[in-house]
């Protein structure tokens, strides 16, 4: 694997020193620079002289921050002038397709991540909730929304499954959830999204619960949110107030010192953005990870902007949202974003 990405094919760096110059320019000088780089910029950071600097303004497109090696990258901190870093090519040429196939989604992205550092869940929430609305009618996701084929109506949408789609049970003080849709390894349905807000709702209102288990029925802990139903909310601001009046995570954090998440297999978007709200993750050995929703035009919509960033930082929260990568329980393990792997 190559160490630099000189590639004709990848992005080609900018140096610090040009970075900071175009950062301390006016409105024109940023357009111009950012026009000449495309959708993104990759700033060189193996000169660590100016890391420090902080720039008087950003580019609204992603800045990808390149070292020229894991070794480099772990011996320095990661400047707060950028969204992400990559150490190969490899990674790069993730990121770089996927922004290039969905520049809005991605500036979205980046954008929200600044914007929300630091603040306050709720406000946070409110703010992912608004930039996944208007994402949800923009070009990027209708195109992908066009691309899949043999959708159900939405009649066949709406439709009550044969089975609960959460089941709840109690043993003593302990509220025990369980994720219940295993025959499509728990794609999280707005009817699942219900149930489970109920049931996190009762250990609101209950004082004797001291302990709330969340986990899933079947192979996967879940595969993200259900593909079925992408494409069918068509009133933006209806689907804001759904989101934001019935939350998994607000009361997931609300929570949060109660619950432990029990994972396993696929935890896939709303899979890994609600367990990381929680106080505790335990994750089987089979258990990954991956935030696939700006390949689809979309950013991360169950809370995931908020809570990762809480668990692993903005950097690789967006690293994770823009690269589509698969991460392992290992590294997940050292990132902080689960806090222990378990047998199977």
């Amino acid at each position: 694997m190559k160490s630099s990405p000189a590639s004709a094919c990848l992005p080609v760096p900018i140096g610090v020193n040009d970075f900071l110059a175009g950062a301390n320019a006016d409105a024109t000088g940023w357009s111009v620079l950012v026009q000449d780089a495309g959708p993104l910029l990759v700033v060189d950071l193996n000169d660590e002289r100016l890391l420090d600097e902080v720039p008087t303004s950003m580019p609204v497109c992603p800045v990808v921050g390149w070292f020229a090696s894991r070794q480099r990258r772990d011996k320095h901190s990661v400047p707060a002038f950028v969204d992400l870093v990559v150490d190969n090519d490899e990674q790069l040429g993730l990121v770089a397709s996927v922004v290039e196939s969905n520049p809005h989604a991605a500036t979205v992205l980046v954008q929200l991540l600044r914007n929300i550092e630091g603040a306050a869940v709720q406000h946070g929430l409110f703010a992912e909730s608004l930039a996944y609305s208007t994402l949800q009618h923009g070009a990027e996701f209708e195109y992908w929304c066009e691309g899949q084929s043999g959708s159900p109506s939405a009649a066949q949408i709406i439709k009550p499954a044969a089975n609960p789609a959460v089941l709840v049970s109690r043993d003593s003080n302990e509220l025990l959830i369980e994720l219940n849709r295993p025959e499509r390894r728990n794609a999280f349905s707005a009817q699942m999204r219900d149930m489970l807000c109920e049931a996190l709702e009762l250990a609101c209102l209950d004082d004797s619960i001291e302990r709330v288990r969340l986990s899933g029925v079947g192979p996967a802990f879940c595969a993200g949110g259900d593909l079925a139903e992408f494409g069918a909310a068509r009133d933006a601001s209806r689907a804001h107030l759904s989101r934001t009046t019935r939350s998994a995570g607000a009361l997931l954090h609300q929570l949060s010192d109660r619950v432990r998440v029990e994972v396993h297999g696929a935890c896939i978007g709303a899979g890994i953005e609600l367990p990381a709200f929680a106080g505790e993750i335990h994750a089987a050995k089979d258990s990954f990870f991956q935030l696939p929703e700006v390949s689809l035009g979309l950013v991360p919509g169950a809370g995931g902007c908020v809570s990762l960033p809480r668990r692993i930082g903005r950097h690789r929260t967006a690293y994770m949202a823009l690269s589509g990568a698969r991460i392992e329980t290992d590294q997940a393990l050292q990132w902080g974003l689960i806090d222990k792997i378990v047998g199977a």
